[in-house]
């Protein structure tokens, strides 16, 4: 019996504002090369249609991309339909910046109502960087099955989310405090009903799913143009710890339709 393993195709989309998206590409397609029969197309944009909901799977590590509506449709049809979708970080992100940094808040539109709910969530905030405790919320299921809490010093994604009965917890933290910097900064637990926070979930939606993961954040030197010529940090986030990268591999490999 041959063992050859048929050809997958599936589509990358890294592109935006504000991260290293040089880096991210890199470690993704890094990633996905650990699967010979996997063939990806690198994308900036969600507009190609046609070659995303021609494959199989959809990878995207973006921030402050905002599909246009025919886009969000036909992508909504595609994982309705079967297709899976591994969203990282800011897929789910539109942000209004100041227009100099530290003068003003950074606001959050509520502009692509279709693509929150396909995501089943919206970025509304995170607080500064500063470390924190990711915690399993399901160990049962094989996505996180036998990873131990961890701690990471990434962005703690704040999100509104259109639907959250219909969403399966896997990863989340639980933190409460002032978003510093932007527009909607109160997330008190007085105010908000709640310190517990997704950093990770299952969407399904028809006979297809979104597997939402928020860490991710990575920067460099020169991400924040025309903001601030030159960032006087290198932040990586999560990208330092073996628990992402294994939460990474096994997110592809569910897109594949694989398990461990």
């Amino acid at each position: 019996m041959s063992s050859r393993l048929h050809r997958i195709d599936a589509c990358l989309v890294v592109g935006g504002k504000w991260h290293d998206f040089d880096f991210a590409r890199h470690e993704l397609l890094t990633l996905t090369a650990e699967h010979p029969n996997l063939r990806v197309t690198v994308l900036a944009d969600y507009e190609d249609t046609h070659r995303i909901c021609a494959g199989q799977l959809l990878i995207s590590y973006t921030c402050d991309v905002r599909p246009t509506e025919r886009a969000q449709q036909q992508i909504r049809t595609w994982v309705e339909q079967g297709g899976r979708w591994v969203a990282l970080h800011g897929t789910n992100s539109a942000l209004d910046l100041p227009p100099q940094l530290g003068v003003g808040n950074v606001v959050s539109p509520r502009v692509f109502p279709l693509w929150a709910d396909m995501l089943g969530s919206q970025f509304i905030a995170h607080p500064p960087i500063a470390p924190y405790l990711v915690e399993i919320t399901d160990a049962a299921h094989w996505l996180v099955t036998g990873i131990e809490p961890f701690e990471t010093d990434d962005e703690l994604y704040l999100s509104e989310y259109p639907d959250h009965a219909a969403l399966t917890p896997l990863l989340h933290t639980t933190w409460s405090g002032e978003a510093t910097g932007f527009a909607e900064a109160d997330w008190f637990e007085a105010t908000r009903g709640t310190q517990r926070h997704l950093v990770s979930y299952l969407r399904p939606l028809g006979s297809g799913a979104v597997l939402y993961n928020t860490l991710g954040h990575c920067r460099g030197h020169y991400d924040m143009i025309p903001l601030l010529a030159y960032y006087p940090l290198v932040e990586r986030g999560s990208w330092t710890t073996p628990q992402y990268y294994e939460l990474l591999r096994r997110a592809i490999r569910w897109g594949l339709n694989l398990t461990l």
